[in-house]
């Protein structure tokens, strides 16, 4: 009788287990669709965002050149009053919300309602012609989507932010391998075996999702610029430095602004937020003027016509990406950094061309997307995969490789850590002094 029972208990047990494996990578795969379907829904609102923006810009300049300043006090104001946590890129929250144990915290990180705003705010700044990307806040959606899928398994939470992340990265890029990679070299720092087939899961429904509603594409469609063995191979050492110092250069200037910039300007900057965004987004639109108008926006047409050796751009438009980009971000606006970060590697490309001749432009562009953004993040092969993924190219394998690991070198010479990981601490750091008052009270 006793052996019928145990025999009864271990059988219940073992159909529970089951039931459990499986109801999570359901959860998984249900959520990565809803990533992949996030993911596509925010590329057409910031398509269509810029696009209005462009139009006002083509026919109404001088009203083109007063929106920035006029939406970033806005856009601040409403952030700080509505959405405090959907600020900037929304990867530092990913990091800082995985870092986290207590799940409440964690949860105001990447809530439904940080991500709605994150949504709605990165609309009306591409609206004002700000120097952001969608990919950041696509991850910061992504993760959030993942966490509300999460009620149905709370156990499984950090691996449902890292999930929602590689799958945000996956969908927003057409790119499975780098989401997979970003997982792993930026959110945890570490490989988790026990969840990479769930992320791997979500990865590809993620991807399925965003390839059966827009089909099959490279971000910056299929190249096929190549770098002979030879003395050409300098570029890989150039563009390496280059990039990696202009990438650590831009990261030390968000560290600075994000840490809080000592003396009086930076009182001011905390007492005044509304009113410094106001000033950033008057620097954004003088950095349009001295650029003939090309640094608003994602970037995303400008590098492209780049890499297609057919831009007619100012040799300024690569410098003037960045501060455009840089101001964006310390102004604290929702957006994101990779792409207006591959525009800027594309613009330093197209300068560095002036000096390099015998290298095909498109061939210096692409060394230089990865390698800039490299330097910004300190992630050398999430860069790499991304960039490759990116421009469907296999023959720079190797230069790119290279030129990404020489960047994240030379960024280090200026910032030690990459500028995601900068601020995840700083978010952890301010909630942790917020929240021992009130456990001490």
């Amino acid at each position: 009788m006793k052996s019928h029972t145990l025999h009864q208990l271990t059988d219940h047990r073992g159909r529970k287990i089951l039931m459990t494996r499986w109801t999570r990578r359901i959860l998984f795969v249900l959520g990565g669709l809803a990533v992949g379907a996030a993911a596509v829904a925010m590329a057409v609102i910031a398509d269509e965002a810029y696009a209005v923006f462009d139009g006002i810009h083509k026919s109404w300049p001088v009203i083109a050149y007063l929106l920035p300043p006029v939406g970033f006090g806005f856009i601040t104001a409403v952030t700080i009053r509505f959405f405090p946590l959907a600020k900037g890129s929304g990867i530092p929250q990913v990091i800082a919300a995985r870092r986290l144990k207590d799940p409440e915290l964690r949860k105001r990180f990447v809530s439904l309602p940080a991500a709605f705003g994150k949504v709605v705010l990165l609309g009306v700044g591409l609206l004002c012609g700000a120097s952001i990307g969608r990919e950041g806040p696509t991850i910061q959606v992504g993760a959030a989507i993942m966490l509300a899928f999460g009620r149905f398994s709370p156990r499984r939470q950090p691996g449902l932010l890292l999930a929602g992340s590689a799958a945000g990265v996956a969908a927003a890029f057409n790119a499975p391998l780098a989401g997979i990679v970003f997982g792993i070299e930026e959110m945890s720092r570490s490989f988790e075996v026990r969840t990479s087939g769930l992320i791997l899961g979500t990865v590809i429904a993620a991807g399925l999702t965003s390839l059966a509603i827009v089909g099959h594409y490279a971000y910056f469609g299929h190249s096929t610029a190549i770098l002979p063995i030879g003395p050409s191979w300098i570029a890989v050492g150039v563009a390496g430095v280059v990039c990696g110092l202009a990438g650590g250069l831009f990261s030390r200037i968000l560290a600075l602004f994000a840490r809080g910039v000592p003396g009086v300007f930076g009182g001011w900057i905390k007492a005044h937020p509304v009113m410094f965004a106001v000033l950033c987004g008057g620097g954004v639109s003088l950095c349009g003027l001295v650029s003939g108008g090309s640094i608003f926006g994602t970037g995303y047409e400008e590098a492209r016509s780049i890499i297609d050796g057919e831009a007619h751009l100012s040799p300024l438009f690569g410098p003037a990406k960045l501060a455009a980009t840089a101001l964006s971000s310390i102004s604290g606006i929702p957006g994101g950094l990779f792409s207006p970060s591959l525009a800027v590697g594309a613009g330093i490309g197209a300068d560095l061309h002036w000096l390099m001749p015998d290298v095909p432009i498109s061939t210096l562009a692409i060394l230089c997307m990865a390698a800039y953004l490299s330097g910004v993040v300190q992630a050398p092969i999430t860069s790499f995969v991304i960039v490759s993924e990116m421009t469907d190219n296999h023959a720079l394998v190797l230069p790119i490789m290279l030129c990404c690991l020489i960047a994240t070198g030379a960024s280090k010479l200026i910032v030690k850590e990459g500028i995601y990981q900068i601020l995840a601490e700083l978010f952890l750091a301010r909630i942790q002094t917020t929240e021992e008052p009130a456990k001490s009270g």
